[in-house]
């Protein structure tokens, strides 16, 4: 182990991580995909929400952004319900916990029961295979829920769904299927479109790039470039670090989305982009990164050439290469409906990224 606390394994030769690193840690795994064996049916009427608890807030899935979700609803005085298959190690004071399979809609609709308006931010393995599956059927399974109960439904989103593009990414544009993992991602909000159409379940999404900050490990600013940054290695990018690329800090993520649970009925059924700083390219952000360290910032970058080959051998390059139009085009994301809307105030990079690399710095058990 060095000063800083990292054992300094690594889950791939030098050579390789990159690639699988990137994607596999690139963007979490977060959120799920179902195959309609829960189908929507119940109240057709309307979507009127009857007697409910406006203070109470059940938070599905208790990863970092379910985390950070529940500790800025009890900040502002809301009681939080985490539900998930295993209660966490730790809640915090004013946190219950309630345990359901979010695959199973019954087990769903008694855990949120009493609430007005649920955060759906559910996590997957980052696997295509499961997430083509897992997704409409974690989607569908919550839909069933919400429609039983009368809950409105915040879905802390991503923007795989929206494929390889060559402009920036505004809501307007559709979801479309494109290997696994994105589609799975376009036919869970294929489903939740459709229930709001049909007067069932109110939902909105909100959808972020890449985010970061302390405990992120699986971002594309977390275990394969800060975390290595602090162990003394070259911090891994695949196919390019060059190009500008939209990223927003984990508080801002979860901040947007607390703004949509308490916000009125017309901003539901659609989607909304989480406001993100000034945009730089990976190689910046990493060498603000590098500077809160006070180490080199040395990279590492994967070409793409190199990533196809790795692919056919290693699980974790294949899972990554899917999403390959992450680092080699600009990533530009449109978040001026958001901004006029609701807020604009986002974190500053320099100071979200050197808190985050001290907290990859510090010693660490």
């Amino acid at each position: 182990m060095d000063k800083s606390g990292h054992s300094g394994n690594d889950p791939f030769p030098d050579t390789w991580q990159s690639t699988g690193a990137f994607l596999h840690f690139a963007l979490r795994s977060q959120m799920k995909a179902a195959d309609l064996e829960f189908p929507l049916e119940g109240r057709k009427e309307t979507m009127e929400t009857p007697n409910v608890e406006t203070k109470l807030v059940p938070v599905i899935g208790y990863g970092p952004i379910g985390r950070e979700v529940t500790g800025l609803l009890l900040a502002k005085g809301y009681r939080v319900r985490v539900i998930q298959r295993t209660a966490p190690n730790e809640l915090p004071e004013g946190a219950s916990f309630a345990k359901a399979d979010a695959m199973n809609a019954a087990e769903l609709a008694d855990a949120i029961q009493g609430a007005n308006t649920i955060v759906f931010a559910l996590g997957l393995p980052y696997d295509g295979k499961v997430w083509a599956t897992g997704w409409p059927k974690a989607m569908a399974s919550a839909l069933k829920a919400c429609e039983k109960v009368g809950s409105r439904m915040v879905y802390a989103d991503s923007l795989y769904l929206y494929g390889p593009q060559d402009q920036p990414l505004r809501e307007m544009l559709p979801p479309i299927d494109y290997g696994l993992k994105p589609t799975a991602r376009s036919n869970a909000t294929r489903l939740w479109q459709a229930a709001f159409e049909a007067g069932r379940v109110k939902t909105a999404a909100v959808r972020a790039p890449d985010f970061f900050g302390a405990g992120v490990e699986t971002s594309i600013l977390g275990a394969p470039t800060l975390g290595r940054l602090a162990q003394g290695k070259p911090a891994q990018v695949l196919i390019s670090a060059d190009f500008p690329h939209d990223i927003v800090h984990i508080t801002d993520f979860a901040r947007a989305i607390v703004t949509l649970v308490e916000a009125p009925d017309d901003a539901f059924g659609q989607a909304w982009h989480v406001p993100t700083p000034p945009t730089k390219s990976l190689r910046e952000a990493i060498t603000i990164a590098a500077n809160a360290m006070e180490v080199p910032a040395r990279i590492s970058v994967v070409p793409g050439w190199a990533a196809k080959i790795l692919a056919f051998f290693v699980p974790q390059v294949r899972e990554a290469m899917e999403l390959h139009y992450l680092t080699d085009r600009p990533y530009h994301v449109d978040s001026s409906k958001f901004r006029d809307r609701f807020w604009a105030d986002v974190d500053p990079l320099e100071k979200s990224i050197a808190e985050t690399a001290q907290y990859y710095f510090r010693p660490r058990s």
